[in-house]
């Protein structure tokens, strides 16, 4: 397989073949590459009560409800970078309703295929039909066995539907131990196995931290970045950093505009103010998100199969500045993303302002302080308490929900004990309710 074009598989098979178990096992040691999506015929049948042999139109109905959600969540997995496991197929049913001659699925089938994303590869866990019926037997699911006879039919008319359609078919041989089938799989898929992904399943994939200026940001990343990895993994969720800060670029474009006006020209995008830069232009912060997007783009392509954390640091003010913000960061961040507010007063972001500027008079890029005219048209009014009204939850953007956590950071502190248990219960708590979303998916 080609990993880089080949990002959404599905897996097939007959029944009790162990695709469930494989995928759950692929889904829990690749947490940082691979996400798994349900059989959705049975998902559809056990979340309406539907009998799967009696109810056919039923179930045809329900399944034409649950397409569109199906796809959406196929393309935001993908979107995301990750590597879509999918269990069993349309077709599966389209060849087990043709074996049962349900005519009334087969004849909405065509247009219910064209709603779902095309798979790039299909696993075929292959099986005899006599251990496949001894397994059936064994879990103990009378519900939904089937004997010889029709399994032989339904293989037929698989095989009939793989090849009208020309699809790209690997096959495995699952009458094996479970540790060869599931390693075929790894091989199949070019998953490859790394002490990392222990550490990735109780970490943040993408962490955006945000909060007035000189809210304590930067001292957040330093003390994170410090720690053990170890440690950062199991008590703060964070795995080795990667950072994208758009404080860099927006300070290009204020070098940028001192070269138009050493030239002769106007300047673009801020203007000086009180020895510093004061913005004009208000369309830079939509253009920094741009930034931060390809940015991002490009990290999470590098690192598909890594522990790592990215994370995405910004400041935003206004009325609509995190609302304007987070309705343009791109799916692939906010299908992956946590936030983290660093919430400090006006008055108190201010005083730590100026106190950062004095402090680091001499440090070329951190000399700069935010002027007053500037704090107070684009710092005064903070949209973030609109947004998130609560000290923790789950914000929906674009259908996407996205766990965020509101820190107080007032009284300032150094002392890193105040700021590790600080730290820790925000993250912690972000972290947790990442998972309880993942749960309720």
């Amino acid at each position: 397989m080609n990993g880089a074009s080949v990002r959404h598989v599905v897996v097939e098979g007959l029944p009790a073949v162990g695709k469930t178990e494989a995928l759950a096992l692929l889904a829990r040691f690749y947490p940082q590459s691979v996400r798994v999506l349900p059989e959705l015929v049975k998902e559809v049948v056990e979340t309406e009560g539907i009998d799967l042999f009696r109810e056919r139109d039923r179930l045809t109905d329900a399944l034409r409800r649950a397409i569109p959600h199906r796809a959406r969540r196929i393309r935001e997995i993908l979107a995301a970078g990750y590597l879509c496991l999918e269990e069993s197929h349309l077709g599966v049913h389209c060849a087990y309703s043709r074996t049962f001659g349900d005519s009334s699925f087969v004849g909405a089938y065509d247009d219910l295929e064209a709603h779902l994303p095309k798979p790039d590869l299909y696993l075929r866990l292959d099986l005899p039909i006599e251990t496949s019926i001894a397994r059936q037997a064994a879990r103990g699911t009378p519900q939904y066995a089937i004997g010889a006879p029709e399994l032989k039919h339904f293989l037929d008319e698989l095989a009939a539907w793989h090849d009208a359609r020309h699809t790209q078919l690997v096959t495995i041989d699952a009458d094996r131990s479970a540790a060869a089938v599931v390693e075929s799989m790894e091989r199949a898929l070019d998953l490859d196995y790394s002490p990392e992904f222990a550490a990735a399943a109780t970490t943040l994939d993408v962490l955006l931290l945000l909060g007035r200026p000189a809210s304590g940001k930067s001292e957040f990343i330093d003390f994170v970045s410090r720690l053990p990895a170890d440690e950062r993994a199991s008590s703060y969720h964070l795995g080795p950093l990667e950072v994208i800060d758009d404080f860099p670029i927006l300070w290009q474009k204020f070098e940028e505009d001192d070269a138009w006006e050493r030239l002769g020209r106007p300047r673009l995008h801020s203007k000086r103010a009180d020895g510093n830069y004061a913005v004009t232009d208000d369309g830079i912060w939509e253009f920094l998100i741009d930034r931060i997007n390809a940015s991002a783009a490009e990290k999470l392509a590098r690192r598909a199969n890594s522990a790592r954390t990215l994370l995405i640091e910004f400041s935003r003010g206004g009325a609509r500045g995190y609302a304007d913000a987070f309705a343009t960061l791109s799916d692939a961040i906010l299908s992956r993303a946590a936030a983290l507010y660093v919430s400090v007063s006006f008055d108190e972001s201010w005083r730590r302002n100026l106190a950062r500027y004095d402090e680091r008079r001499r440090s070329g890029i951190l000399t700069h302080s935010v002027p007053r005219e500037e704090m107070e048209r684009t710092y005064g009014v903070d949209d973030w308490s609109r947004l998130a009204p609560d000290a923790s939850g789950l914000l929906d953007v674009r259908g996407h929900r996205i766990p965020y956590v509101t820190m107080g950071n007032e009284p300032e502190s150094t002392d890193p004990r105040v700021l590790g248990t600080r730290y820790a219960h925000a993250l912690g708590l972000a972290f947790a309710l990442r998972e309880r979303r993942q749960a309720s998916r």
